[in-house]
């Protein structure tokens, strides 16, 4: 009987053990927003100091220079590695695709912008986009 209870307690602390660890791991991954995903507010921001000079700072583009992003069917089918791709690539004035004639340089011009930062513009650019 005594190794029966001993083996119970084992067993109890493993599962207490386990149960806790786990936890952890739940509450880290919760707390902790994804990369992919982005933060609106800081998007804003840092799309207020590299994207507004051509897309304006409403994101509804300016004559001649960027497109409206607002409503654009181009962000809308993208998915967000997508996008993030496409502003860290930019698009030469010479891409058939480029239907304003101007360039768009990488990063939008600022070559500082990490992938994170990036992530947030494109989730600011989900919170306007109609």
């Amino acid at each position: 009987m005594k190794r029966f209870f001993d083996l119970s307690i084992i067993l109890l602390l493993i599962f207490t053990i386990t149960l806790t660890a786990c936890q952890g791991e739940i509450r880290s991954a919760a707390a902790a927003p994804s990369a992919l995903m982005g933060d609106p507010a800081t998007g804003q921001s840092l799309f207020m100091s590299t994207c507004a000079a051509c897309h304006g700072p409403d994101g509804r583009g300016l004559p001649g220079l960027g497109k409206n992003l607002v409503e654009s069917e181009f962000v809308a089918v993208k998915n967000n590695p997508e996008l993030v791709e496409f502003i860290k690539a930019g698009r030469n004035a010479a891409d058939p695709l480029n239907t304003t004639g101007i360039t768009m340089p990488p990063k939008g011009g600022k070559a500082s912008l990490t992938d994170e930062d990036l992530y947030h513009i494109v989730a600011y650019l989900r919170s306007i986009h109609k």
